[in-house]
């Protein structure tokens, strides 16, 4: 059993994505934790991490949650565990969810710091493990630099195995070729991969929004993994809206009261990915009924179309579980961009 530590120097870097990737183009059974989780989420009557759910489906690991998750809360965990019992808490947790894997991925938080108030920061987790850490950073020139320098800095020590990192949303790979490669070799960190940026894996699917919003779903529950890659507000006339040139995008979202039945009429002649209707008001029954032939989402929310709006933008793109075409892209670069023998070693 192969054990590698996960980690990035900033938040929404990439990691758990990556994790995906990395693990299906390496086959094999996979095993996963998160020992300290950042992203909480209530299923079975219990509290899990959004990501350790995420990986857990996806390669079918039927791990007890408290071995996957050891804690959530900084203030419990530092009343609960000095810096010993952690480290053997977290080593014998390692060792059970890679009971019979062939590879362990053992999650960071948000950052390189996060969790080491209370020992369960990337760093300490790898010198509890002993395994491999590898960085996630993102971005381009002098951002990814210091990245790599704080992280040569703080990392690279005699007693944690640095894999390396992996730079991953990178816009123009030749140019990060000639011109920032060259600078991290001079600082001597190893690179396992150089990951491109991939529109498609910014969009939101239908069924993470209507998750995040609480919506209720009223038609169209077939079509809940479609992306959404524009939104409409439907705040205009009739006259505006057929005039707008968003209508012409495909997968549009479009955002509106729900008793603006000429809106959503045009939304469902024009194929729209969703429709999200606000201040709880639904629209007549021949709309939908429309909705449901053309086997279109229909959302609700109490919210009103301004806060609805606000609150679908500031999302954060998460994967989920039931986006094959993601999860297949995420595996075709790292097969592409990834150096796999780099975590197979």
């Amino acid at each position: 059993m192969r054990e590698i530590v996960m980690a990035s120097v900033s938040k929404g870097a990439g990691k758990t994505s990556m994790i995906v990737g990395i693990g299906r183009a390496l086959g094999g059974k996979v095993g996963y934790m998160k020992p300290f989780g950042d992203r909480l989420l209530y299923r079975k009557k219990r509290l899990w991490d959004y990501d350790s759910a995420l990986v857990s489906s996806i390669f079918g690991i039927e791990a007890n949650p408290e071995d996957v998750s050891l804690g959530f809360d900084h203030a419990k965990l530092s009343f609960t565990a000095d810096a010993e019992d952690t480290r053997r808490r977290v080593s014998e947790a390692a060792e059970r969810v890679g009971k019979g894997r062939d590879v362990v991925f053992i999650e960071g938080g948000r950052d390189m710091s996060y969790g080491a108030s209370v020992h369960m920061d990337p760093i300490s987790i790898a010198r509890a493990t002993g395994a491999r850490l590898f960085a996630v950073v993102q971005g381009e020139g002098t951002t990814v630099l210091d990245d790599i320098s704080f992280l040569k800095s703080t990392v690279c020590a005699p007693d944690v195995p640095f894999g390396g990192v992996i730079v991953n949303k990178v816009r123009d790979l030749v140019e990060f070729g000639d011109l920032t490669l060259p600078r991290i070799a001079e600082l001597g960190v190893p690179v396992a991969g150089v990951v491109p940026f991939e529109q498609e894996l910014t969009y939101l699917s239908v069924s993470y929004i209507a998750e995040g919003l609480f919506a209720k779903v009223i038609t169209g529950e077939q079509q809940m993994n479609r992306s959404v890659r524009t939104l409409m507000i439907g705040a205009m006339s009739q006259n505006a809206a057929l005039e707008s040139p968003l209508l012409k995008k495909r997968d549009i979202m479009v955002i509106t009261s729900g008793d603006r039945s000429e809106i959503i009429l045009i939304a469902l002649e024009n194929n729209a990915a969703c429709v999200l209707l606000t201040n709880d008001i639904l629209p007549p029954p021949n709309i939908i009924a429309l909705a449901e032939e053309k086997n279109v989402p229909l959302l609700l929310v109490p919210f009103d179309t301004y806060e609805t709006a606000r609150q679908v933008d500031s999302m954060m793109p998460l994967l989920g579980k039931d986006e094959m075409g993601k999860i297949e892209l995420l595996t075709e670069l790292a097969r592409k961009h990834i150096k796999l023998d780099a975590f197979s070693g």
